[in-house]
């Protein structure tokens, strides 16, 4: 089994070089690659990236900034593994946690696994932020019925050739969300592991909004709208 971690990066300076090399740090119980996809940053976040000489990384580059979910639809195009993980490039999740998401899989009791964050008064960003995201999961649960703990986690390990079967067509933060509902459409049903989360502030660079949320429902229910319905079963 190869794992493939597809981390999209945009205006990291400060924290790409230090997540990369714990990326690469981290005892995997499978052979790795790290595909890296800077999304046009203007920050000095390419000239670290090219500083980069491990044999692992594979580096891509936007040439215009298109979001995170078009910077993941890249990676996973070059991705050669048989599984794929999302990385951000933040600090905000731990590396160190990825091998706690492959155990299912390699055990046989999943093929796909989500990090479930604990959002605590250490980890959360705001009250909002964490209403925010456990109202869209309640939504995606209430859509499918359906029960998961965290629609919008970035830690979302599947098969690779599952992933492109998808095709994700979000190009920002939507892809979170499309990712799921599509997975909920066809009645998959996330394995979920619990991860620590430490969120970060706008000072600190984070880029989601309220916005984001609104788009994750919309989405949410255009891919609810779309797929098939059962047929109510007839009695005899």
């Amino acid at each position: 089994m190869k794992l493939s971690i597809l981390m999209p990066v945009y205006n990291e300076v400060e924290t790409v070089d230090t997540v990369i090399k714990r990326v690469l740090d981290v005892q995997y119980p499978c052979e790795i690659e790290l595909v890296v996809v800077d999304d046009a940053s203007i920050d000095g976040t390419a000239e670290v990236l090219d500083r980069i000489t491990d044999p692992r990384v594979q580096l891509l580059r936007h040439p215009v900034n298109r979001g995170k979910g078009a910077a993941i639809r890249t990676a996973a195009d070059a991705a050669s593994g048989d599984y794929v993980i999302p990385c951000d490039a933040d600090l905000e999740y731990r590396p160190e946690e990825i091998p706690s998401l492959l155990q299912p899989v390699l055990e046989g009791e999943a093929e796909v696994v989500y990090g479930s964050r604990t959002f605590g008064s250490h980890s959360a960003y705001s009250f909002w932020y964490v209403m925010g995201n456990k109202g869209v999961t309640t939504v995606a649960n209430v859509l499918f019925n359906a029960y998961i703990g965290d629609l919008e986690t970035c830690f979302k390990l599947l098969p690779l050739k599952l992933y492109r079967e998808l095709a994700i067509e979000s190009n920002g933060f939507g892809m979170e969300a499309e990712i799921t509902g599509k997975l909920l459409a066809r009645k998959i049903r996330p394995y979920e592991v619990p991860i620590s989360y430490k969120a970060r502030t706008r000072e600190d660079g984070k880029k989601i909004t309220w916005k984001d949320g609104v788009e994750a429902v919309w989405i949410l229910s255009k891919i609810r709208a779309r797929a098939p319905r059962r047929r109510p079963a007839i009695g005899r």
